[in-house]
């Protein structure tokens, strides 16, 4: 009896943990690419490429 309750508790315990864990986005922001002097950023390759001075 003990034991049944004590899992039933620790349950309903981690269920706000789950709820939270589920809805959290840590890391998955966006941010800026900056690309160095001389280069910008490639949209279409992702990455940064030089820019071609005439």
């Amino acid at each position: 009896m003990k034991t049944k309750i004590l899992t039933a508790a620790f349950a309903l315990a981690m269920v706000p943990g789950i709820a939270v864990a589920k809805t959290c986005n840590y890391g998955k922001s966006e941010q800026a690419m900056s690309c160095a002097t001389g280069s910008s950023f490639d949209a279409a390759t992702g990455t940064c490429v030089p820019v071609a001075s005439s």
